[in-house]
């Protein structure tokens, strides 16, 4: 996408911008720092800005605040570039989903202890409600009256349930093609649906053209993209609390842009440094599509840079060929000992039925990319079986039914007779 500077909303605010324990953007190449705001690239080298932070609470004061904290993401308000009393203020209060002990799975698979991080249960069924609750909160803060997004569906859903929730304006944009599903759940808020002709990565170039164009909306994975990213470690900061205050062995993440995987990396790392876990070892795996897995091709082939590619997979909401985290999921996989794998669209339905028949979990496609890697992973040694492991499913099989229609039906069709119910051989 094109670097753009991203303009303020047309009115600064008024007052000085209360983003909590955040101080700063930071350039994530050259380090060069600015001021808060609805920036994300560095002045000074094009690079992308992330949060800087000064947190005031470390060890267990830090520990007893969260845990004091409501059951959702604003336990770790301060560790979030958000306000402190941004749990009053009308949002979708996303987070605290469950983590599954996996045993099924893990004895199908030959594996000692596993879990599923199943963020499906978030208020539009996907881990996006956390990044958008986020974004909003900074949006506020910022001054922007309108928030929008471009999208592969489930940050559509999650953008206008929150916007509709906060009494703003909704603007979406995702491709014309997105399951049908996810079209009708973001059109049943109310909010401006745009379905362009064209990929993610066509549509997220015209996003940064109109964000340079509409000062007061907020895109929230563009001009704010900085602050909607950190929604992310959230979910490693519930996956350490639920594990009793500690990090996993190994995780397994997908990976569609790649922030969702880097972010989950900088929670661990921040649990570590404030004294709230062990700073443990942990490696990280990243979970793509074949046929959308420029990524894991960039990971094979021992490079540095990510060379886009056109997507055509059915998990539709990891088909971004270009993704702008793709050399941080790089640093991210090889400096922590994992790996970046790919697999095909039949891998993913079947690891879908798999996590369904196993563990009573209906995965969307990109929770079959996940597992279907994982069991990739331990078919070639590259994941250890007796290691502690998390993955992660994003989203609700119920976003992508098309994905498996063809895969699965009933058992048989008969006459409302017993002795078709017996012929049939049902009992």
């Amino acid at each position: 996408m094109t670097a753009v500077l991203s303009t303020p909303p047309t009115e600064a605010p008024a007052r000085p911008i209360d983003l909590g324990p955040a101080v700063a953007l930071s350039c994530r190449e050259c380090g060069h720092r600015i001021d808060l705001g609805p920036f994300y690239a560095c002045t000074e080298c094009f690079g992308p800005l992330e949060v800087a932070y000064e947190f005031a609470l470390t060890g267990i004061a830090l520990r007893e605040r969260i845990e004091a904290g409501p059951n959702n993401i604003w336990r770790y308000a301060p560790l979030l570039p958000v306000p402190s009393g941004v749990a009053q203020t009308p949002n979708m209060n996303p987070g605290g989903t469950k983590l599954i002990r996996a045993d099924n799975l893990a004895r199908e698979l030959g594996m000692k202890r596993l879990w599923v991080k199943d963020d499906s249960g978030n208020p539009t069924h996907s881990f996006k409600d956390r990044v958008v609750a986020v974004a909003l909160t900074a949006a506020r803060e910022l001054g922007f009256s309108v928030l929008a997004c471009p999208s592969t569906g489930n940050l559509a859903n999650a953008v206008a349930a929150a916007a509709a929730r906060a009494g703003i304006r909704s603007v979406v944009l995702i491709p014309s093609d997105l399951e049908q599903q996810k079209i009708l759940t973001t059109a049943a808020y109310g909010g401006t649906l745009v379905a362009v002709d064209g990929n993610y990565d066509d549509i997220n170039r015209l996003a940064g053209q109109i964000a340079a164009e509409r000062e007061d909306w907020a895109f929230v994975n563009v001009n704010v993209r900085p602050y909607y990213a950190e929604g992310s470690k959230t979910l490693g900061f519930e996956v350490a609390e639920q594990l009793g205050w500690r990090l996993p062995e190994q995780v397994v993440i997908p990976i569609a842009s790649g922030a969702q995987l880097v972010k989950v990396d900088k929670g661990f790392t921040e649990l570590g440094t404030l004294g709230l876990v062990e700073p443990t070892p942990y490696k990280v795996f990243g979970a793509q599509a074949t046929g959308c897995s420029p990524v894991s091709a960039a990971f094979k082939a021992g490079h540095d840079t990510v060379l886009p590619v056109r997507p055509n997979t059915v998990a539709k909401s990891l088909a971004i060929g270009n993704p702008a985290d793709g050399p941080y999921v790089l640093d991210v996989t090889r400096r922590t000992g994992g790996a970046v794998e790919d697999v095909s669209d039949d891998e993913i339905v079947d690891s879908i039925k798999l996590l369904a028949r196993t563990e009573g979990i209906f995965a969307e496609t990109a929770g079959g990319v996940t597992v279907a890697v994982l069991r990739k992973l331990l078919a070639t040694g590259q994941l250890d079986p007796e290691a502690e492991t998390v993955v992660f499913n994003t989203g609700d099989g119920l976003k992508t039914l098309d994905a498996i229609a063809h895969a699965v039906g009933p058992t048989a069709t008969i006459a409302p007779t017993l002795a078709a119910f017996e012929e049939a051989g049902l009992a």
